[in-house]
């Protein structure tokens, strides 16, 4: 039975970590069901100048993501389809990875709004205790922001802010690496394997070497 890991992109600054996520689950041989917001769309524009439309979902995803995806098992569900199957807990899935996730996500996910399937899906990953990792973007953040990335960690989900690490790379990291980094951590916390970068080894300047 298929089983696919969801990928929730919401309308935050930081599409490229959608891409290197999703470019990472099919590297691994994942099946991958994605949900884009209608903000989402209009930053992913913005970012790559490049639209993604519901409607040419394959030629624009495979554009996104720099590659061919004949072979690739991916599913596009319309983030306004609340009947789609990632609303439901009967659907099977792996976990969820919101990325990037913006403040209004958080908040809708933390609460309950439900306001579209990305919102809908995260909390049916939620209640069925399934590995949920959010990876907010925005900085600085304000008291209420804190306070619902607080309720998601009370409910289950992995917080996994965007913050590069540059042991891996060293301070010449170009912002492929430092992007590959954060979308590495968010496998890690999927328990997909990957080799998206450098492991710490416990020696001093081994990135240099």
């Amino acid at each position: 039975m298929r089983e696919p890991w969801v990928v929730g992109v919401s309308g935050a600054s930081g599409t490229p970590y959608a891409a290197a996520v999703v470019r990472g689950l099919l590297d691994a041989g994942a099946p991958v069901d994605l949900i884009v917001s209608r903000a989402a769309r209009l930053t992913i524009l913005d970012e790559t100048g490049r639209p993604f439309r519901d409607g040419h979902w394959a030629t624009d995803l495979a554009t996104w993501l720099g590659r061919d995806l004949a072979d690739a098992d991916v599913r596009h569900w319309p983030a306004g389809d609340l009947a789609a199957g990632p609303s439901s807990g009967s659907y099977r899935v792996r976990g969820m990875a919101v990325v990037p996730a913006s403040t209004a996500a958080c908040a809708g996910i933390a609460i309950g709004l439900s306001k579209d399937l990305l919102q809908r899906s995260a909390e049916v990953n939620l209640k069925e205790r399934r590995p949920v990792v959010v990876v907010p973007r925005e900085t600085p953040v304000t008291r209420s922001h804190l306070e619902h990335l607080i309720a998601l960690h009370d409910a289950g989900a992995v917080v996994l802010p965007a913050s590069p690490g540059f042991y891996g790379a060293g301070a010449a990291a170009s912002a492929a690496q430092l992007v590959d980094f954060v979308a590495g951590k968010v496998l890690d916390a999927l328990g997909v394997p990957h080799t998206l970068f450098r492991r710490w080894s416990g020696e001093l300047g081994a990135a240099r070497a």
